[in-house]
């Protein structure tokens, strides 16, 4: 659990310095053999510790006493936990450019081939809900549906992975793309590329990088 926690406190810092999480806002989890281990509310990643991360048990109760309080989305981290059992780490991210098309709730194309970490040739926006409940959850499920990342309307982005480093990458990997589709409609209509294309690059990006 020590190493799960510093890897979980890098990655949250890591994602505050690229720009991801402004402020205190996002929020991190890995999945663990009793439940889930997430990062806290409201405290500045700069000054996060593992000390600071909370594990919580299905239904949400803290396993440590005296815990300090989880972030208040952990009903959909657990959620997607319950219903995607390949998924080990969700990263939850309010960045710019995601952000800005899902205040247009509009889904992000296939405007680059690197759309495809998300697995899937578009990234829906699920329909908006108050942050921190139950509806959330449900909404974000059925847009993730067959994917690794969706965009939460007039919020931000979630990123799944199989590891804590895959989730991560997809969230940069999708926050750029994003933000490639806002830059290209300022010039005009991007030319969008088609689902056979998108999923020729997912089978490549299988055994992209070393072994």
């Amino acid at each position: 659990m020590i190493k799960d926690g510093l890897a979980l406190v890098k990655a949250a810092q890591h994602c505050w310095e690229g720009g991801l999480m402004p402020g205190t806002s996002g929020n991190l989890s890995m999945r663990t053999p009793r439940g889930l281990l997430i990062t806290p509310s409201g405290v500045q990643y700069p000054e996060l510790t593992p000390s600071d991360l909370v594990e919580l048990e299905p239904g949400g109760r803290p396993l440590r006493a005296f815990s300090p309080v989880p972030s208040s989305e952990w009903r959909f981290h657990e959620q997607i936990y319950e219903r995607r059992p390949e998924v080990n780490a969700i990263v939850h991210t309010h960045s710019r450019y995601a952000t800005t098309i899902s205040c247009l709730r509009r889904p992000i194309p296939a405007v680059h081939y690197m759309i495809a970490a998300a697995g899937v040739s578009q990234v829906r926006c699920a329909d908006y809900a108050t942050y921190g409940t139950a509806e959330l959850g449900q909404n974000a499920l059925k847009a993730l549906d067959g994917a690794k990342a969706c965009l939460l309307a007039n919020h931000g982005l979630i990123a799944l992975g199989r590891t804590l480093k895959e989730a991560t990458k997809v969230a940069f990997e999708i926050e750029n793309v994003a933000a490639l589709y806002w830059h290209a409609l300022q010039a005009g209509q991007p030319v969008l590329l088609d689902d056979a294309e998108i999923q020729r690059v997912v089978a490549k990006l299988e055994t992209y990088g070393q072994p």
